[in-house]
């Protein structure tokens, strides 16, 4: 009796895959919808939705505060790294391009059929938002399987798992699309999608070699081996894997972990100082994002898109901002530029999270080192302006710039808030998720899921990170507007929302 019990739960489990499916790819679709014809990203429609639907979800009685009884939902929240991983790839290939100082154009396989599936959405971009699902599902079943790790009430289920994922972006291939080698294309993704599984299993054991030493998240490994191997192979044209991850990995992710996030309102309010918290989050994003874009404004005397965009997603490894630029909804040159500032900040992350980790030992921030970061992420910066403003619209001369811009303005970011919240009251496990989400950092982001926080901020930093997301629509519309006035930013208005930024932060810090 006790077999044919399990052998039900499992079948019900493998019911929330098609849920999920059902859920997920229509939220994503209807964002689409919402924008069509706008110049304004899908990814600010995705945030209202998601947690819109995890607040009814709970509150409906159909689920509780963080959405167990959908396992499946968890499971495509927790999948963040595989999307940076193709994202670091891709920087790690334009970081060699630009350090070899040579232009190399990659042989395109595919011409995108350009009908309608739904509005907003051609039959090739639903189609890779389809594959991307079934990508980030079979990906991180396989994954699981490989390490033995996950969820509990999943674990029987995710071979499973990992076979109809896999399975079905082999065969989510638009018919309708032009593919000058089809059997060549299939292949280069399926080496995709090897290579993706390689590189979390290495980073993955790398991460528990050291942890005794210092606990460095699997992320970061991931980062540095996934970057290295697109310089080695960096005229390596994409096959669907690649293709699908970039263009709808971060929003399928997103819609996710927003949905989770959304559970988790009513509850988390109830939390003794998560009032802080969350504002926090709330007029930091307002804070370091627009602050940053202010100086690039004032001091750089650039107000154009196709630096603003890729050097705010890089400075801040904005997950909104990076999902944006990746998909295309920022233009060309942005979409191009993104993987490599997204990439270059990376490597501070050594300090990131080797601090972060040892202070996460200790119960409090390591001042001294800290201090000493942001000091080098303020003079990195003030060089960086300095070169964009002598660039004169040059390419190469302002990616190079935009390059030390994400480095620096991270560093001040990331330490310079950490440094301000240990003046408050606040516990510095919750300092880390109010920092990660103000200024929506996708490293810190995966680095708390998995644990580096410990238990209670894995568990909460969902909703955590996805509150701030409620002042995307003006990071959305202020991109938006911009792009509506040939790239453009209104530049009163950025330095208002910087000053409401500043005031709030500080409120934050020091009355709540």
């Amino acid at each position: 009796m006790e077999e044919v019990m399990n052998q039900f739960a499992s079948l019900q489990l493998l019911n929330q895959f098609w849920i999920s499916l059902f859920l997920i790819i229509p939220m994503v679709l209807i964002s689409r919808t919402v924008v069509a014809g706008t110049r304004y990203s899908p990814i600010l429609i995705i945030v209202i939705f998601g947690l819109s639907m995890g607040f009814i979800l709970v509150e409906t009685g159909v689920s509780e505060p963080g959405l167990p009884d959908f396992p499946m939902i968890n499971l495509i929240a927790a999948t963040t790294i595989i999307a940076l991983v193709v994202t670091f790839f891709v920087g790690g290939q334009e970081l060699r391009k630009i350090f070899s100082n040579k232009e190399l154009k990659m042989d395109e396989m595919v011409t995108p059929s350009m009908e309608e599936a739904v509005l907003g959405t051609n039959r090739t971009q639903l189609v890779m938002i389809i594959r991307s699902f079934f990508l980030l599902i079979g990906l991180e079943g396989l994954f699981r399987v490989l390490v033995g790790s996950g969820l509990s009430s999943l674990s029987d289920v995710y071979a499973l798992i990992a076979y109809i994922g896999l399975v079905g972006a082999v065969i989510f291939i638009d018919n309708k699309a032009t593919i000058t080698n089809k059997s060549l294309y299939i292949r280069k993704g399926l080496i995709e999608m090897v290579m993706i599984v390689v590189v979390l299993f290495i980073a993955f054991h790398v991460a528990m070699w050291i942890e005794p030493t210092v606990a460095l998240p699997q992320i970061f490994f991931a980062m540095l081996i996934s970057a290295a191997i697109g310089a080695i192979f960096y005229n390596w044209s994409y096959g669907p894997t690649i293709k699908a991850l970039l263009f709808a990995g971060i929003p399928v992710v997103l819609a996710g972990n927003f949905m989770v996030g959304g559970s988790r309102i009513s509850d988390a309010f109830e939390i003794d100082g998560m009032n802080a918290v969350l504002a926090y989050g709330f007029f930091g994003q307002l804070f370091w994002m627009f602050g940053g874009i202010a100086l690039l404004i004032f001091f750089a005397k650039t107000n154009h898109v196709r630096n603003l965009a890729p050097g705010m997603a890089g400075a801040l490894s904005h997950s909104g901002l990076t999902g944006a630029c990746t998909a295309g909804d920022l233009g060309n040159q942005a979409a191009k530029r993104a993987p490599i500032m997204i990439n270059i900040p990376f490597f501070g992350h050594v300090f990131v999270f080797s601090v972060l980790a040892i202070s996460a030992e200790q119960g409090s921030l390591m001042l001294l080192p800290a201090a000493l970061i942001v000091i080098t992420g303020v003079g990195l910066t003030i060089l960086a302006l300095r070169n964009l403003g002598k660039a004169k619209g040059q390419d190469n001369v302002e990616v190079k710039a935009l390059m030390q811009f994400s480095f620096g303005w991270q560093l001040v970011a990331v330490f310079g808030g950490l440094v301000l919240l240990s003046m408050s009251a606040m516990p510095f496990d919750y300092g880390g998720m109010a920092q990660a989400s103000a200024i929506s950092h996708f490293g810190l982001f995966a680095a708390i899921q998995e644990g580096m926080l410990g238990a209670e901020a894995a568990a909460l930093i969902p909703f955590i990170f996805s509150m701030p997301f409620l002042v995307h629509p003006v990071v959305f519309f202020m991109f938006g507007k911009a792009m509506k006035n040939d790239g453009l930013m209104p530049i009163r208005t950025v330095y208002t929302l910087a000053a409401i930024g500043i005031i709030g932060v500080l409120t934050a810090v020091f009355i709540f």
